[in-house]
């Protein structure tokens, strides 16, 4: 069975950094495209980056040169570096695993979506 598990949000001030993690079970990341994807109460969900199984990444642009994804093969766990934090980057963020067949990119949408965790709150303030 598989269970993806997010960790590392919290509270922080306009400009500060996070770094979200995503760790896996019951799947291999080196083969398949992971995203972040993040939703505000009454808000869209919004894709925010992704990287495929080569390393190639994409980036929303509201976070491209602040945030940046990685992953850890041997790990099995996907990361979200975060800095130069915004108040509207306040929202509960999610990793997810995309379909084979489908296109690795940031804007994924949900029926491209195989797997997703339950969510870390990031909380930044001014």
């Amino acid at each position: 069975q598989v269970q993806l598990v997010e960790s590392g949000g919290g509270s922080v001030q306009a400009g500060g950094s996070l770094r979200l993690s995503c760790a896996a079970s019951g799947y291999t990341y080196s083969t398949y495209c992971m995203m972040w994807f993040r939703q505000a109460p009454g808000n869209q969900r919004e894709g925010l980056a992704a990287i495929d199984s080569d390393g190639s990444t994409s980036y929303a642009a509201s976070v491209k040169g602040r945030f940046t994804i990685s992953k850890d093969n041997a790990k099995n766990t996907l990361y979200l570096q975060m800095n130069s934090l915004k108040p509207e980057d306040t929202a509960m963020y999610y990793c997810a695993t995309v379909r084979q067949g489908a296109r690795c990119h940031f804007n994924a949408t949900g029926p491209d979506f195989d797997y997703w965790g339950q969510g870390t709150q990031v909380t930044v303030s001014s």
